[in-house]
């Protein structure tokens, strides 16, 4: 099971592995108080694409569309989290503000999609 929640909200014991999956550690977070298991920064969107999309919603699908692609470049890093998720349960950790449109969403659909298989 994969689910994804900011990594500003409270841990809790029902999360399973908890996976920052953000290239920058949240501002203004211990490393206490965030609750994070694992840091996988190098399956995070590359500097280049994190600037360009700046969290505007209409670029989100442009993002979503060249995210996916740096993903497929990151494959056993991405079938590592999806072997985890499936043995123990895995929560992909993000900062953004916006819970619908960031990188932890398309992670876990891509990630969803390989243990369908």
């Amino acid at each position: 099971m994969v689910k994804i929640k900011r990594v500003y909200e409270e841990p809790d014991p029902r999360d399973g592995l908890r996976v920052l999956v953000d290239r920058l550690w949240p501002r203004g977070l211990s490393k206490e108080r965030a609750g994070v298991d694992r840091w996988e920064k190098q399956i995070a969107p590359s500097d280049e694409l994190r600037r360009w999309f700046g969290h505007d919603p209409e670029r989100w699908q442009e993002f979503r569309a060249r995210y996916l692609v740096e993903l497929e470049g990151k494959r056993e890093a991405v079938e590592e989290i999806a072997g985890l998720a499936k043995r123990q349960g895995v929560t992909l950790l993000f900062a953004a503000s916006d819970a619908e449109r960031n990188n932890a969403v398309v992670l876990k659909e891509m990630i969803e999609r390989s243990t369908d298989k």
